[in-house]
């Protein structure tokens, strides 16, 4: 069985971080989602991957290599233009081949990993097998109606009026019997090639579409307030872990992780969070479920339940929260001017200002 997995998304709802880095390799825990994806197939035994990669190749390459750090083998395949999850199996087409695959968007995260699925799908062999789970707002999500023996009977993209709450996570397996749906449907009114559609079209031939509805944890990390969340549920499985340096005076309370050649001065970290590898903690707080990237330098400065990118710097700025933070990122308090707030900000950004 192969992987196809899809790393070729631009991110839009994650602007402005997405403007310089790929979606998939925004951090969750000091990691890159997208090595949460790789390690999870690599798990099940599946080592043959295909990645589909577009503008941000060049980034998903240099992260991945060739596979080898995973104990994988990585094919790079490119989508020219994002035009639909069923576009990038047709482009796959050949790598592919006759193969089982497992498709995996690389933004993507399931707690507990995909064993269980792939071993039940090569047990009993159905056409195709997708994964579901309920969710609050099912008309920005792929939605699947089961009938009352729990067969798949309807598929739609974003529907306006779901007739379920059942929504696709981004974990799908196959037979080569998709390829053949794949050619025979047309583009949506999005004007993409949905695995909605080649799907249903599955079903309408007759063929053998399983559904599998997870109950464990889920999330599409493709906005931030759901990137913070899975931080926050990766960082509850951590082990404390201290790498680095830690003066007298400085408490460490929980689940702490402080990489190699990190210093933590004078300062209060509550778990769990993790500072990575040569980053500088200086008279101050960092709270449970924050994430402070390799390089950072903290100063005086309050941060909870946020991620911060390497390089980037907190100095001087009391209390942060709910917040991602890109790479380089300066954040410093202004001096001898009047009550004023000075920014400068990129295309998209979001920021909220207490009065």
């Amino acid at each position: 069985m192969k992987a196809l997995v899809l790393a070729g998304g631009t991110g839009t709802r994650l602007r402005p971080i997405t403007h310089t880095a790929a979606k998939q390799l925004v951090p969750v825990a000091n990691k890159p989602v997208l090595f949460y994806g790789i390690e999870s197939l690599v798990a099940a035994g599946i080592t043959d991957l295909g990645i589909i990669v577009g503008d941000t190749e060049e980034e998903i390459r240099a992260a991945v290599g060739d596979g080898r750090a995973f104990g994988a083998t990585v094919t790079y395949i490119r989508q020219e233009r994002a035009l639909g999850l069923a576009h990038a199996v047709l482009v796959a087409r050949d790598y592919l081949a006759q193969d089982d695959f497992v498709m995996y968007l690389g933004d993507n995260f399931i707690v507990g990993g995909i064993n269980e699925l792939v071993r039940k799908f090569e047990a009993e062999k159905p056409d195709a097998d997708i994964l579901l789970t309920r969710v609050d707002d099912p008309s920005v999500f792929g939605v699947v109606e089961l009938d009352a023996t729990g067969r798949v009977v309807r598929l739609q993209e974003k529907p306006p009026e779901p007739a379920s709450d059942l929504a696709l996570v981004g974990v799908y397996l196959f037979t080569p019997a998709i390829h053949e749906a794949v050619r025979a449907i047309r583009p949506s009114r999005r004007g993409e090639l949905e695995i909605t559609d080649a799907i249903q079209e599955l079903v309408d031939r007759g063929l053998t579409v399983r559904s599998t509805t997870i109950t464990g944890y889920w999330k599409d990390t493709g906005n931030v307030p759901d990137m913070l969340e899975v931080n926050r549920s990766v960082l509850d499985t951590i082990e404390p872990c201290l790498e680095g340096s830690v003066d007298e005076a400085s408490e460490i309370i929980g689940r702490v992780r402080v990489g190699r050649g990190a210093r933590v001065r004078r300062s209060r970290i509550v778990g769990p969070a993790v500072i990575g590898d040569d980053a500088v903690v200086t008279d101050s707080y960092v709270g449970p479920s924050t994430s402070v990237a390799e390089n950072c330098v903290i100063e005086s400065s309050e941060i909870e339940f946020s991620i911060v990118l390497a390089g980037s710097s907190l100095k001087g700025v009391g209390r942060i929260e709910a917040s991602l933070i890109g790479k380089d990122v300066q954040v410093s308090r202004a001096l001898h001017t009047p009550r004023a707030h000075r920014l400068v900000l990129g295309d998209h950004s979001k920021v909220q200002i207490t009065p």
